[in-house]
Parts: C-alpha cells; structure tokens; sequence
C-alpha cells in the first residue's frame, strides 16, 4: 500500500486503545484526513506534541485499509503551547477547527486549509485580539463554502446599500420593501465592523468599540450556526474578554 506525504492542520484526537490516537486533520491537498498515530501517548513517542489541536506538520501517511498510519510527522507551525496558554486565544481556537471540521466535511479545500493556518498562527502571536480574529476567520470561512453574507447592498434583491435590516436565512442585509416584519435592525457601525472582519481590513475592525464587537459577535454566531446547520459547541466558551492584543509588526499571521 502507498505512502503518501501533505502538510496538515491537527483539528482533534481521540484516544485509542493504550498508546495510540486517531488524529482528524485538515490538509492542504487531500482534504480531511483521519488516522492513526501509533504510540504517541508514551513519553518516549519521537512526534506525539506535533499531532496535537493546533499544530502544522509536515506528515507521511502509509493508506490503510480504514484509517491511514501516521508514521512521521515533522513541525511546520507549533501554535499549540502559545494558544492553550491564553484562554481567550484557546477558546478561540477551539471553534476555529471545530468549525474548519464542520465545513469540510465532504471535501476539503485548500482555501479553508490556508485561512485556518493563518488564522491560528496569528492567534499564537496574539496579532489582533481573539474575538475578532475568530469572527473574522468565520466570515471568511464561511464565504469559502458557499455562503459569504452581504453587509451593504440587499443579498435577495441586490438593490445598492446601505441597508440596516439583517436577515441570517436571506444571506445578510435586505432592502425594506423585502425584509420580513420584525427583522433585527444593525447600525452603521456594527455594519462597518462586519465588513471590515469579512475584508481582512484589522486596521478599521480594531477601532470599533466594545458594545460594537459584541453586536457583530452574535451576528457572526448565528450566522454560522444556521448554515452550518448544527450548533458550534465550542461558541458557548468563548473568551471576548480578553485585553486588546499588541499589533505585531508582522502581518503575516493574519488569516488569509
């Protein structure tokens, strides 16, 4: 049977029997991978803190019959010490690849493989602060699969915005004359910041206030629950308040 060789994002373990661990990962070019890693909860184990939540390996795979065996496993990113270190970062993480694991699915893609790289390694840096590094990953995320909402014209007749009135199940702002009585009304500022998370622009989403960033935070929240069409878990743990991150000099870790 062959081997074969991807760089890898760990999303979860499992344990498995006494020393092993099934690993789920997100690869950059085959998709999701779930599989063995054989002895790596003994101490004497050559890669076990490199398949942990969080990390970027290098890995070589020997296909199984029904899981695959990790059998080397060589650092790309260990993000995983920096971001469990910080709960806010950690409980920021732990959505990120639980819905990284959600929205891949059926088939993986390279696009979510790289936002998420590039989302977690900017947690570890502490790039921007945790809540809207995860609000953004999301809306990004989100877009890759299929479903990027629309924060100024209307997303059912495409009339040109601005638009206050939001609906999660039309896919973002509605014009007047088709928004449903009773829909949630945003102001330009929330508007603003879900734009500027949805655009990668930090520069403007790190001056909104903090009554700003919650407003966008459940937007973003149930957006995301109602098109991945389960409950995020790790949602409920979220840390949003965690001091303002210092801006790295760097903007290599932002998602990308």
């Amino acid at each position: 049977m062959p081997l074969y060789r991807d760089e890898v994002v760990v999303l979860r373990t499992h344990k498995l029997g006494e020393a092993d661990r099934i690993v789920t990962m997100l690869s950059r070019q085959h998709g999701k991978i779930r599989a063995v890693a054989k002895g790596v909860r003994r101490t004497a184990s050559k890669f076990g803190a490199r398949l942990e939540p969080f990390m970027v390996a290098d890995a070589q795979f020997f296909e199984g019959r029904t899981l695959d065996v990790i059998t080397q496993a060589e650092s790309l990113g260990s993000y995983g010490a920096a971001i469990t270190s910080d709960y806010g970062s950690y409980t920021a993480a732990s959505t990120m690849v639980e819905a990284a694991d959600k929205l891949t699915e059926d088939e993986g893609s390279l696009q979510q493989f790289l936002l998420l790289v590039g989302a977690l390694r900017s947690l570890a840096r502490q790039e921007h602060p945790s809540g809207l590094t995860l609000d953004s990953y999301l809306l990004r995320a989100l877009a890759i699969a299929g479903w990027s909402p629309s924060f100024v014209d209307c997303a059912m007749t495409g009339a040109p915005g601005p638009h206050s009135a939001f609906v999660v199940h039309l896919g973002g702002v509605v014009a007047d004359e088709v928004a449903p009585p009773g829909a949630p009304r945003l102001d330009r500022d929330t508007l603003a910041l879900l734009s500027a998370l949805l655009a990668g622009d930090w520069e403007a989403a790190e001056l909104a206030s903090e009554r700003t960033r919650s407003q966008a935070s459940g937007i973003v929240a149930a957006y995301a629950q109602f098109h991945m069409e389960r409950k995020l878990r790790s949602l409920e743990h979220v840390d949003r308040s965690a001091p303002i991150a210092r801006r790295s000099v760097s903007s290599e870790g932002s998602p990308e």
